[in-house]
């Protein structure tokens, strides 16, 4: 029965995965005749895009090659995104292979303006994971794979999910734009501590949020491992994820019978899907263990479309967490910024 599930799972994961909405976010704006006598500035990701456009406004022409709501894990880029990327005077991109297709592409660019891995800067201490998954406790399972494989640790990308972090990446994409238009840096420096100030009142507000679940329900399982820097930020115990860092990796029939088991050991009252994976992954596992899905999913890889309660990164902040906290039975307070 575990090898149907993982059938299934992976037959799921594959045709969600070519799935990607046309929605424009509301971090790319269009080209116009005005917009196309700035300098182009490229982004990846929408996390990075939307801290940019809060940052720069008009004084760039952006343009974000992942749509909010695309998995860029699997993203493939398109004639369109090489063409931007080689005219760009900035280019922007995660880092520690969040977006692999798209960090090979700018590596094999020949364009000589700044290329910049802006989550490497900004967070040059990543999480490092031995086994592709768990950030949680070390089940037993976990231990054999590590002493197995010890030198395969690597770097989770997921770093903005703490919001400290985010505020140092917001810092580092001021600084790279201000670099590019030194006459626009006092713009981008108000702009920047205007953000960090609403970030810092969001990290502080999370942690009172997830006071109020009860202890022992703060645990997560969720499709794929990228809360890792959320539970080590907020102090939530991440127990299992049916997928490593990357949404790429398919679950073995092992995998699917290990996250079952932990399920049920740890008596997790509700586990997450994803807005970007196709939730029938997580919903078979949930059925297997006999435990509820969230009816809110979790915006792990990136900002929502617009319009959406996650189409900036503090509303995806604001969104998760209030998706965690009433899922895991706590009380949960709407935002309130100063």
């Amino acid at each position: 029965m575990v090898l149907a599930i993982a059938t299934s799972l992976a037959a799921c994961s594959v045709s969600n995965t070519a799935q990607q909405p046309n929605t424009t976010t509301a971090q790319t704006p269009a080209t116009t005749a005005k917009t196309t006598d700035l300098p182009l500035v490229v982004v990846t990701n929408s996390v990075s895009c939307g801290l940019a456009s809060q940052i720069a406004g008009d004084t760039i022409n952006l343009k974000c090659l992942v749509e909010a709501g695309v998995d860029p894990h699997v993203y493939q880029p398109s004639p369109e995104d090489r063409k931007a990327i080689d005219s760009a005077k900035l280019i922007l991109y995660g880092g520690y292979d969040f977006e692999p297709s798209l960090i090979k592409l700018v590596n094999a660019s020949s364009n000589k303006a700044p290329k910049i891995a802006i989550n490497e800067v900004a967070v040059p201490s990543p999480i490092m994971t031995a086994d592709g998954h768990s950030h949680g406790h070390d089940h037993d399972h976990d231990k054999e794979e590590k002493k197995a494989d010890e030198n395969a640790k690597e770097a989770d990308p997921h770093v903005w999910n703490n919001a400290q972090n985010g505020i140092k990446i917001a810092q580092a994409i001021s600084k790279s734009l201000s670099e590019l238009r030194p006459d626009q840096a006092a713009i981008y420096s108000a702009n920047t501590t205007k953000l960090v100030n609403e970030l810092e009142q969001i990290d502080a507000w999370i942690k009172t949020q997830i006071a109020t679940i009860p202890e022992a329900s703060r645990k997560l399982v969720t499709t794929h491992d990228a809360l890792g820097y959320y539970a080590q930020a907020y102090g939530i115990t991440v127990e299992g994820a049916l997928n490593g860092l990357s949404t790429d990796e398919q679950p073995t029939p092992t995998r699917v019978k290990e996250l079952v088991n932990v399920i049920k050991s740890s008596q997790v009252p509700t586990i997450f899907a994803e807005v970007s994976i196709n939730p029938k992954l997580i919903t078979t596992v949930a059925k297997e263990a006999n435990v509820k899905v969230s009816e809110r999913e979790l915006y792990a890889d990136g900002l929502g479309v617009k319009g959406s309660e996650a189409e900036t990164y503090a509303g995806m902040l604001i969104a998760n967490t209030r998706t965690i906290v009433e899922g895991l039975g706590g009380k949960f307070t709407p935002f309130q910024g100063k």
